[in-house]
């Protein structure tokens, strides 16, 4: 059997994932309470366990304090029943929670007239963290829309169960922030920038104009080689230690034009049978 607890700051995305783990077959429960957690493995997933194969449970700042200081205990006594368990994680920047309220005028669940929204962003984190430490795919939605997130929980999580490692291949701008989410982050800023070209300058690393330019850089393509003779070391490693998941995030300046690039040059590179790859520019929305 395999379950999912899917855990996440109050607006990063938790019912837009769990809404599309019911659509990829998963049987969904959203603020399960903690201690209830052995019961209903105990009494309702065993009780049918083909109705139960794939279960996904959200689980938020909802429950009590002490449930989520015990998380540990939990995740240990469903691993002990034989149980395949995997913890997602999804989190957002604060500035970028604190816009989604005020948007949807929402309101927090931790909140009250002695506890402003914005501390009760940071009460939820420490609360979670119990959860965190624990999790194989941890997804920033900071910059993710609707449509991307749902896109991106379907690959990642929801349609993967055949493969034996997902790897997403992330292009980033550092002038925008490094991503949150990457396992891995490589900084492609010391390449030659196209940008400086001003007849290149309006395409990305999409656009034949930038493959044509990089593709004649040597500093580029060695950069290309130590990226993939590091990953073809390590992804086993991770693979033996039951990771499923793993961001590589390239950052340039922009994100446009090398970290694009490199990306698509990766994606091409890692694409097998048994990985599945993942594809996200970031800056190119």
């Amino acid at each position: 059997m395999k379950l999912l607890i899917v855990s996440a700051l109050s607006g990063s995305g938790k019912s837009i994932a769990l809404d599309t783990l019911e659509d990829c077959g998963y049987y969904c429960i959203d603020n399960l309470p903690l201690k209830l957690l052995q019961d209903f493995i105990n009494h309702v997933m065993f009780s049918d366990q083909k109705a139960y194969a794939k279960t996904a449970i959200g689980i938020d700042a909802r429950n009590q304090f002490e449930s989520l200081a015990n998380f540990s205990d939990s995740l240990k006594l469903i691993r002990e029943k034989g149980i395949d368990c995997e913890i997602i994680f999804m989190q957002a920047e604060e500035s970028t929670l604190l816009r989604r309220y005020s948007e949807t005028r929402r309101k927090h669940p931790l909140t009250d007239y002695n506890i402003p929204l914005k501390e009760a962003l940071k009460i939820e984190k420490e609360m979670l963290s119990q959860i965190a430490r624990y999790a194989s795919v941890i997804i920033d939605t900071s910059r993710t829309q609707y449509h991307e997130l749902r896109q991106l929980i379907r690959e990642q999580i929801g349609e993967r169960d055949v493969k034996h490692v997902s790897l997403q291949f992330q292009s980033f701008g550092f002038k925008h922030g490094v991503p949150l989410d990457a396992d891995f982050v490589f900084d492609a800023r010391s390449l030659p920038n196209p940008y400086w070209i001003p007849e290149l300058r309006p395409f990305t690393g999409n656009d034949q104009p930038i493959i044509d330019f990089l593709k004649k850089e040597p500093l580029v393509d060695e950069f290309f080689q130590d990226i993939t003779g590091f990953l073809e070391r390590w992804i086993p490693r991770f693979e033996q230690e039951g990771r499923s998941y793993l961001t590589i995030a390239i950052g340039c300046t922009g994100g446009q034009h090398r970290s694009v690039y490199l990306v698509e040059l990766l994606v091409e590179y890692f694409k097998r049978p048994l990985i599945n790859v993942i594809v996200r520019h970031r800056e190119l929305h």
